[in-house]
């Protein structure tokens, strides 16, 4: 049973009904730059940035834990502080510096996605004054949705079930069947184009190095398309930071090589195995949706912080992770967004009872000390351990 041992302040309940979150964002200016569904999980946010610009260095916030009695430390990365909400802004940047040579101007970009990555790709390509058409399926956020269509980019929803327990592959199938007959449109295809996984290779991997001050960390990553893990891999591989980086993924998905099947939550898993991780990814800790939406609610009860759904999935591993060994004192967790685009999913008691979410104890013996939040450093920090200084 789920147990909420304090609430964190009264207004920090997402299921009472006319009370609002404190600090939560949920509409920002509307502008063609970005700003719409900010996504923040403490109202703070860096300001939208042109397409030509660097993705901002998000906050980290570290928990102070007692474990069963021992100390230990959850650090969350926010990357609903990123332009657009989500980490999908730094994917968005990548992909659209990779393809504008080739867009034309008239025809446009379009591009399959759960939600976070439509958003951000409509934010850039309005930005260019060229046409976007999200393919989405009806999983997606129908605020996130609702966005794409503030930014005037087209929203396909394909509602026919691919066969492996989601929708991707038919997304996919129609994108293919789009190209085939307009030739000229631009598919920016964010599960293979390298500039994903380089997104987070040279920008989200040494910033989080930076931020927990290099010292020996358990790092985990969500995966959906898998460019977030295999960047955050080649970092490893190339730069050697102390870290065990462990990839994180829900049940009912192949993404790294698992068994599909019925998946609910959106913005993690997929219905195939990731082209990034061919060969799948060890470590990797399998979350049900049970213990990602309890995992929200218990951080929203204990800290009044509002994460997305696997964000969720992250901090239910995290927490097995803390509990199954003493000398993993230290573990990251790299948050891909925030509350705002789940309030009518994982924070909707409606939902959860719809689909059968019962809660589970997924804080069993763990308390907050402490709750330390830690503002984005000026500068940007170096590529590497090795490096003094970002060329």
């Amino acid at each position: 049973m789920f147990t909420i041992l304090q609430r964190a302040s009264p207004g920090n309940r997402f299921d009472d009904p006319g009370v609002s979150f404190p600090g939560l964002w949920t509409v920002g200016s509307g502008s063609i730059g970005g700003g719409v569904l900010a996504g923040l999980a403490d109202g703070r946010a860096n300001p939208p940035r042109d397409s030509g610009s660097p993705a901002p260095i998000t906050p980290v916030v570290d928990l102070q834990l007692s474990v069963d009695g021992i100390p230990g430390t959850l650090w969350l990365k926010l990357e609903s502080h990123n332009p657009h909400g989500s980490v999908k802004g730094r994917t968005a940047l990548a992909l659209w510096q990779d393809v504008e040579s080739r867009v034309d101007p008239e025809i446009g970009i379009v591009e399959s996605t759960s939600g976070n990555l439509g958003l951000a790709l409509a934010a850039v390509a309005a930005a260019h004054g060229v046409p976007f058409t999200a393919v989405v399926d009806p999983r997606s956020s129908a605020s996130v949705v609702d966005a794409v269509r503030a930014l005037e980019g087209r929203v396909v929803t394909i509602d026919k079930p691919d066969g492996a327990g989601g929708y991707l592959l038919s997304r996919i199938a129609y994108i293919r069947e789009r190209l085939r007959v307009q030739p000229r449109l631009v598919w920016p295809n964010q599960y293979v184009n390298p500039a994903n996984p380089r997104a987070h290779t040279h920008g989200t991997a040494p910033e989080l190095w930076a931020q927990t001050g290099g010292r020996p960390t358990t790092v985990l990553v969500a995966v959906s398309t898998g460019g977030t893990l295999a960047g955050f891999r080649d970092y490893v591989v190339a730069f050697r930071p102390e870290w065990e980086l462990i990839g994180v993924d829900v049940v009912g998905s192949a993404a790294l090589g698992g068994v599909s099947g019925r998946r609910v939550l959106s913005g993690i898993g997929a219905s195939r195995p990731s082209t990034f991780l061919p060969d799948g990814y060890r470590p990797a800790l399998w979350i049900t949706p049970q213990e990602a939406v309890s995992a929200c609610l218990w951080l929203s009860e204990k800290t009044g912080m509002g994460v997305g759904g696997s964000s969720g999935a992250l901090i239910a591993a995290a927490l097995k992770v803390l509990r199954s060994s003493p000398r993993r004192d230290s573990v990251a967790c790299l948050c891909p967004d925030g509350a705002d685009r789940y309030f009518d999913t994982v924070y909707s008691a409606l939902w959860r009872e719809r689909k059968g979410l019962e809660p589970v104890d997924v804080a069993r013996g763990i308390e907050i000390v402490a709750r330390r939040d830690h503002a984005p450093p000026a500068a940007r920090p170096p590529r590497s351990p090795r490096e003094e200084s970002t060329p």
